[in-house]
């Protein structure tokens, strides 16, 4: 192994389970002790998150969590261009599965705005994003079995603008045939610059996409690979089978 691939699994660490409750339970614990730390530290804290179906068992545990969830702000790793309400909504599952009980008290930052383009809808929420402290407290992201994270696909139009770590827009609207609607994403540098970073992946599939990237699979093939090289702190792996 080549001294920066070396470097680079240094920085991860992993935290595997045996199933997906007991991983959601731990992810759960961690991202609510940060939230805590960081309120204390600052007194808010800020919190991205992922969509998809494999989020779910966690964000229902989080919702328990006694935290001052009124000092949180939420925000979406990335949306596609469809309202709340669409069955397809990364808001809209947030908004059912963690924003509930004293959960729904705290602030979510969407990406979705109600324009007649995903370009447009794009404009709107950087002005959102803008305002967000950063870096950002914590960040959890998924991965596809395609390697995609974020709204990073293989074949994403301007993937590399996507996952430049120096690109000075923090939002970017994406369009990619593997996506299905056009999305919405959080940029490379927002999300390698947070203070705590997660990798949530449960399957054996996503272990064998992951540990290709970790092999040495370039972005533009894997794109999670610009996650692992860029994460300026550790990448804590949560796996379950």
């Amino acid at each position: 192994m080549s001294s920066a691939g070396q470097a680079t699994q240094s920085r991860l660490v992993r935290h595997d389970f045996d199933s997906s409750s007991e991983l959601a339970e731990a992810l759960a614990d961690r991202v609510s002790a940060a939230l805590r730390n960081a309120i204390a530290a600052r007194g808010h804290a800020t919190l991205a998150v992922s969509g998809g179906s494999t989020p779910v068992r966690f964000f229902e545990a989080l919702s328990t969590r006694e935290i001052d969830w009124p000092k949180v702000t939420v925000a979406l790793v990335d949306e596609r261009f469809v309202p709340p309400d669409h069955e397809r909504s990364n808001e809209g599952l947030v908004r059912r599965h963690l924003l509930k009980g004293e959960a729904a008290r705290t602030r979510l930052l969407g990406l979705w705005h109600e324009t007649t383009s995903v370009e447009q809808a794009a404009q709107r929420a950087l002005l959102d994003i803008a305002r967000l402290p950063t870096p950002l407290d914590l960040v959890v992201l998924g991965m596809g079995t395609d390697g995609h994270t974020a709204s990073y696909f293989p074949d994403a139009d301007g993937l590399g603008l996507l996952t430049d770590p120096s690109c000075p827009v923090p939002v970017l609207p994406v369009r990619a045939n593997s996506a299905g609607e056009p999305r919405l994403t959080l940029t490379l540098p927002v999300l390698a610059q947070a203070r705590g970073l997660v990798l949530h992946i449960e399957g054996a599939e996503k272990e064998k996409v992951l540990a290709r990237a970790l092999a040495g699979a370039p972005a533009s093939e894997l794109p999670i690979r610009a996650v692992i090289d860029h994460a300026v702190g550790p990448l804590h792996i949560f796996h379950a089978p």
